[in-house]
């Protein structure tokens, strides 16, 4: 299918190029985020009132579409806040210690274990059901904040997320999308999955400790935010909220909050949970351990005391994701949000500013297995810049499927490269607000956390297209 790149498209790719080169430069880019909005609405409508209200109408598209990760981060921030200031985060963890014991082992045991939660349920409630409690773990044994969102994010949203062997709804839509069997997608992405994750993983932690051992990364030194679960109390107000509790309540409330979500993870399980509904899920059960905490810790004050931890929560929320928004009004102008936000005003077969792209790098490359492998890198990649990940996956199967007829091999494993290139670029562990779920609970960087990411997810991208190759 040729595909018309009209100067929308010109304008969209030359302010990405623009926001990576920001982004090295360690510069803020929501200025240049929202040029670029009005430049498209601008030539677009021609229109300047519609421009400018097109600027607002984005902001309005991206906060809807984040809205959902915003309310489960804050109010996982209020529930934490709450077990923190009574202790119950102390005995929570308390056993976790005796196995985490150094750095190493926080990032590898933090790490396999996201993958196994994400496996069954996703990453976005795994990184709720475990990063409150074990990011303390692993900053008292030296691991920074920053390397934890690294471990739950490569692991999670990267390795897990970019197979999705048991959930299956990536390879679903990639395995339709070249008219082949889902299962035939599964086994032929799964050296590249392994691949891709132990290269990134290993490079990650190489880096990790570079900085550490450099004193560029500490447990002190983990970025501009201020992490709303370690937040400094003096030490009167700190010995005052602790004792609000005896000892026997906090050693019950340590053993019900992980059973709560166990029953959560068997809930999952047995209702065929996913996704947002899993996540849900989660965020409800962590309102109902906000309730008890407060009622049962303050008494008479428990009414206010829980608005209080509401308010907190929502106030790093939407402090987090502030800086996020402009970003990703942006990035949703390359697929379905520019009809939403502007207006129908993309070429008559236009599939999205991204996709349409992806067609035309396709349609401009010779055709032969190492091309092929590039090719399906690159436009997985660039599909990806989204920020979801999932949107652009179908057309790396009807791509892989093109490549794969006239090299007359390889469509299983070309379309898994897509998938993968994909999701690893734009399912959270380079786009900004995609792995903000890692980064708020952290209370770290996003858009720091993605610079980090960006070598070892290059290098891992880089070999597991080589290895593809050979596939093929």
């Amino acid at each position: 299918m040729i595909v018309e790149l009209t100067a929308l498209h010109w304008i969209y790719v030359s302010f990405i190029l623009l926001i990576i080169a920001f982004m090295v430069m360690r510069r803020d880019t929501s200025l240049l985020c929202i040029l670029g909005i009005f430049l498209l609405a601008i030539t677009a409508t021609g229109s300047i009132s519609a421009s400018v209200s097109g600027v607002f109408n984005s902001f309005i598209f991206a906060i809807t579409e984040l809205l959902s990760t915003i309310l489960v981060i804050s109010i996982i921030v209020s529930m934490s806040k709450a077990l923190t200031v009574t202790g119950i985060n102390d005995m929570m963890i308390s056993p976790f210690t005796k196995l985490i014991r150094s750095p190493a082992l926080a990032y590898w045991t933090i790490g396999i274990v996201m993958m196994v939660i994400s496996w069954f349920f996703w990453p976005s409630p795994a990184v709720a059901l475990i990063g409150a409690v074990l990011l303390p773990v692993a900053m008292r044994v030296g691991l920074p904040a920053l390397g934890v969102a690294m471990a739950m994010n490569l692991f999670g949203h990267g390795i897990a997320l970019s197979g999705d062997f048991i959930i299956q709804a990536a390879p679903k839509l990639t395995a339709d999308a070249a008219g082949l069997e889902v299962m035939d997608v599964v086994k032929a992405s799964v050296p590249l999955v392994f691949v891709m994750g132990i290269v990134t993983t290993v490079a990650a932690y190489y880096f990790l400790r570079r900085d550490m051992k450099k004193g560029a990364l500490s447990v002190d030194n983990i970025g501009n935010n201020v992490n709303p679960l370690t937040k400094e109390l003096s030490q009167k107000e700190e010995q005052k909220l602790k004792s609000l509790l005896s000892p026997t309540m906090k050693r019950i409330f340590a053993i019900l909050i992980p059973i709560l979500f166990a029953l959560d993870v068997v809930a999952m399980s047995l209702l065929d949970l996913s996704g947002g509904d899993a996540t849900a899920l989660v965020g409800g059960t962590s309102i109902l351990i906000l309730l008890l905490i407060s009622m049962v810790t303050h008494r008479n004050a428990g009414l206010e005391k829980t608005t209080a931890y509401l308010i907190e929560g929502f106030q790093f929320g939407f402090k987090v994701f502030g800086p996020v928004i402009p970003i990703a009004a942006f990035f949703y102008l390359g697929d379905s949000g520019f009809g939403k936000i502007i207006g129908d005003f993309l070429p008559a077969n236009s599939q999205g500013i991204v996709n349409d792209l992806g067609v035309s790098l396709a349609s401009i490359v010779p055709l032969n297995a190492p091309i092929g492998a590039i090719t399906l890198t690159g436009v997985g990649a660039i599909t990806g810049l989204d920020g979801s990940g999932f949107s652009g996956i179908s057309l790396a199967g009807s791509i892989a499927s093109l490549f794969s007829t006239a090299i007359g091999a390889g469509a299983e494993t070309l379309t898994a490269l897509g998938q993968i290139a994909a999701i690893w670029v734009g399912g959270g562990t380079l786009v900004p607000w995609a792995l903000i779920p890692a980064a708020a609970i952290c209370g770290v960087d996003p858009f720091e956390l993605a610079r980090k990411n960006l070598l070892p997810v290059t290098i891992g991208l880089v070999v597991t297209t080589i290895v593809a190759m050979f596939l093929i």
